[in-house]
C-alpha cells in the first residue's frame, strides 16, 4: 500500500499576513467610544435631574419655610410687645383681689381698653405650620382669659359688696389660668425659634410666682444650645 503523501511545501499557498489596523480604524473606534460616552452621560442627566414636579414641590416646600421662619420671628416680636402690656395687668388684679381690694373704676376701664385692643392684634391670623398656628393659638387664649378676668373685675365694682370677696376671688384664679395657658404657648414659642435656628426666645409673662404656669428654662436667650 503506497503512503499517502501531501503537496511539497513549495506548492502551498503561503499563509496570509495578518492586517494591521490602519491609523483611520483607530480614530474611528475612539470617536466612536467617545459618542457612546457622551450619550450615555446625556441619558443619566436626563433621567437623574428632577422633572418639573419634583421641582416645584421643592420650591413650595422651600418658600414655606422662608415664609414660616418669617412668621415666627413676628409672632414673638407682637408676644414681646403684649407680655409687656399684659404682665402689669394681670399682677394688679390678682395683688388687688388678694388683698380684698377693687381697683378704681378709672382703672378698670384702661386695663379693659388695653384688653380689647391686645385681643384684636390676634384676629384674622395668617396661615402658618401647625407648630407656629399652635403658639399663635395659645397666646391668643392666654389674652382672651386674661381680658374675662379685667371685665370679672369690672363687675365686682359695680355689684353687691355682700359677694365681693368671693368674686375677687374668682377674678384672681381667672388670671392665674390666663399665666398659665400663656406660659404653655410661650414653651411651644421657644421651641419653634430654636426649630427655625433663631435661637431661644423666652418671652413669660412676669406676674410673680404661684400662678401655676411653667418656668422658662435656663438656656441663655437667643442661644442654640
Amino acid at each position: 500500500m503506497s503512503r499517502r503523501t501531501g503537496r511539497p511545501s513549495y506548492l502551498l499557498n503561503p499563509p496570509s499576513q495578518r492586517r494591521r489596523p490602519s491609523p483611520r480604524m483607530v480614530v474611528g473606534a475612539v470617536a466612536a467610544a467617545l459618542v457612546v460616552g457622551l450619550v450615555g452621560g446625556l441619558i443619566g442627566f436626563v433621567v437623574g435631574r428632577p422633572g418639573p414636579t419634583e421641582s416645584s414641590i421643592a420650591d413650595l416646600h422651600e418658600a414655606e419655610a422662608e415664609r414660616d421662619v418669617q412668621q415666627i420671628i413676628e409672632l414673638t416680636e407682637m408676644a414681646r410687645r403684649t407680655r409687656d402690656e399684659l404682665s402689669p395687668i394681670l399682677l394688679a388684679v390678682k395683688q388687688e383681689t388678694e388683698s380684698g381690694r377693687t381697683p378704681e373704676a378709672s382703672q378698670v376701664r384702661q386695663w379693659q381698653q388695653t384688653m380689647r385692643r391686645l385681643t384684636e392684634q390676634f384676629e384674622n391670623p395668617p396661615s402658618g405650620t401647625t407648630a407656629t398656628n399652635v403658639a399663635r393659638s395659645g397666646l391668643r387664649s392666654a389674652v382672651e382669659q386674661a381680658a374675662v378676668a379685667v371685665d370679672s373685675v369690672a363687675l365686682i365694682a359695680a355689684g353687691p359688696a355682700a359677694v365681693r370677696d368671693d368674686q375677687l376671688a374668682l377674678a384672681a384664679r381667672q388670671a392665674d389660668l390666663a399665666t398659665a395657658t400663656w406660659s404653655v404657648a410661650a414653651t411651644q414659642l421657644d421651641q419653634i425659634n430654636i426649630d427655625a435656628e433663631q435661637g431661644h426666645q423666652h418671652v413669660y409673662l412676669n406676674t410673680g410666682a404661684g400662678d401655676g404656669g411653667i418656668s422658662p428654662d435656663g438656656a441663655a436667650e437667643g442661644s442654640h444650645g
